[in-house]
């Protein structure tokens, strides 16, 4: 993996939290909003986070634990997205564009560091 790739997907996930967080700003001032909101916002930086940890991982097995739990993260991420989406009612269109978008981007960001883990394990010779 080159540097460039590794800039790229922990500048996306920065934008990403940024965005989940606005998002939470805009939403409805009900208590579903607040507790799920309140999640969001944990998850989706706590994906960015640990990829800056796994870009600092001291071993090759630090790596892919911190970079795993990057992979949990944005999982989780795009739990509270759906529950928002499901659960709270937005009203506002611009808000819903942008939770749709939010939910695309769980979903890349996800699979971007699927591969990253796999080719990962792959260019050490562990089985996934």
């Amino acid at each position: 993996m080159t540097n460039e790739r590794k800039i790229d997907i922990q500048e996306r996930a920065i934008r990403f939290a940024i965005r989940a967080a606005k998002l939470v700003d805009r939403l409805p001032h009900r208590r579903s909003a607040f507790e799920y909101g309140k999640q969001l916002i944990r998850a989706s930086a706590s994906v960015g986070a640990n990829l800056q940890e796994a870009d600092g991982a001291l071993s090759r097995k630090d790596f892919l634990n911190k970079i795993g739990i990057a992979r949990k993260e944005a999982k989780e991420t795009n739990y509270w997205l759906i529950l928002v989406k499901e659960a709270v009612n937005i009203t506002s269109p611009d808000c819903l564009i942008e939770l749709n978008w939010l939910l695309n981007e769980s979903r890349e960001i996800k699979l971007i560091i699927s591969k990253i883990i796999n080719n990962t394990k792959a260019n050490a010779g562990i089985g996934n």
